[in-house]
């Protein structure tokens, strides 16, 4: 029997900056589109951020469809250091160059501050690896940043190609996983 994991990001906040390990709640938009994205479907876990953002929703979910919920601070958001809570435009107009560069290249250009992407990689590693040892459907609760480092992951692509994958509030992401050593 093999399992599948599924990734869901969480729903709006509201906010439009870099929010990062911010602990913010959903707005009304955002339990609307996590309803709507989850109705009609089963899995027979999650597991979910500890943010309240992802956390709140899964709890939700979790006793609605009588199953085990798990909360990890391993699936948080990439801290951004200096640049979290400061909106995207101000950091174009006052740092674009250094912004670009992020973009570009993660590893090697992190935000001022920032977790390392080694860190920010090994502890999303981790966790999926803990989650896809367990024979079962598996939903994931979690962020756009730690969406798109884990596929690039399993789709072996280049962390550049991070802010080029789209991961829209509340959309689900199957992942193939294999467990790594």
């Amino acid at each position: 029997m093999s399992g599948s994991i599924e990734l869901l990001r969480h729903g709006d906040t509201g906010q439009s900056s870099y929010r990062g390990q911010l602990d913010d709640p959903l707005s009304t938009l955002g339990w609307e589109q996590l309803r709507a994205a989850t109705a009609d479907r089963r899995w027979d876990a999650i597991v979910t951020s500890s943010l309240c953002r992802c956390a709140d929703f899964a709890r939700e979910l979790a006793t609605q469809q009588g199953v085990s919920l798990r909360v990890d601070s391993r699936l948080a958001e990439y801290h951004f250091g200096q640049w979290q809570g400061v909106s995207i435009e101000r950091l174009a107009q006052e740092q674009g160059d250094a912004l670009g560069k992020f973009w570009a290249d993660p590893v090697n250009f992190p935000p001022p501050g920032a977790e390392t992407f080694a860190a920010f990689r090994d502890r999303l590693l981790a966790a999926l690896n803990d989650i896809a040892v367990e024979a079962r459907r598996v939903l994931v609760v979690t962020h756009g940043g730690a969406i798109r480092l884990l596929r690039c992951e399993s789709e072996g692509r280049d962390f550049g190609d991070m802010a080029s994958i789209e991961v829209p509030h509340a959309s689900l992401h199957p992942l193939p996983w294999r467990v790594s050593a």
